[in-house]
């Protein structure tokens, strides 16, 4: 595949490091990997495409591993009415696009949920669906993912893009709730829980 793109329920439950998962998981498959966090907000001691280049080791210029940063820790469409910027969606699409030709497969990061709102009439899903990739969710482990789930899920079906599977993050095993999580998300969504992770965030 040319690549997945990582989204969540929620902001926090741990898509960076689902993302650092995923892709030392297809290295060790022999997989040559790019990572992409198109958009960030916040200083840059909390910026998650720093984090990625570090942690992964990237060679990528930061340019091309995050074309679009805002100062402001919101979402990105009040980010940028308060820096009075506009967000160039073509530098995220230009961005991907060199990255794949530099590698077999890219894994990108989006931030917070499907739902979020990058402009006024255009949200994290709609992103997703234009960068033509299917869709990881990470979702928690305990109490109440199931409800962010199938919503997370449904909203993404409606945007026609495909959810490969679900990433439980928190997993601890001593939560009555996640004995019986990921069984209902199967079952009520008809897609699957790939890996229950312990809490990373």
């Amino acid at each position: 595949m040319s690549g997945i793109f990582v989204t969540g329920t929620d902001t926090g439950v741990g898509k960076t490091y689902a993302t650092i998962y995923l892709a030392e998981k297809f290295r060790r498959d022999g997989i040559d990997v790019g990572v992409m966090k198109p958009i960030s907000t916040g200083p840059d001691k909390d910026n998650d495409a720093w984090l990625l280049k570090k942690k992964l080791k990237l060679d990528d210029p930061i340019e091309l591993i995050n074309p679009v940063r805002l100062k402001y820790p919101l979402a990105p469409y009040p980010a940028a009415k308060l820096e009075k910027k506009k967000i160039d969606l073509k530098k995220i699409f230009s961005a991907y696009k060199e990255l794949e030709k530099r590698h077999q497969t890219i894994i990108v990061e989006g931030i917070g949920g499907v739902a979020v709102p990058i402009t006024e009439k255009y949200c994290v899903a709609d992103l997703i669906h234009d960068l033509g990739l299917p869709a990881v969710v990470v979702a928690r482990a305990g109490l109440g993912t199931i409800n962010h789930t199938l919503l997370t899920i449904g909203a993404l079906i409606d945007c026609h893009v495909e959810v490969m599977g679900v990433i439980m993050n928190g997993f601890t095993g001593k939560d009555r709730s996640e004995k019986t999580n990921a069984e209902v998300i199967e079952k009520l969504s008809g897609v699957p829980v790939l890996e229950k992770l312990k809490w990373a965030r």
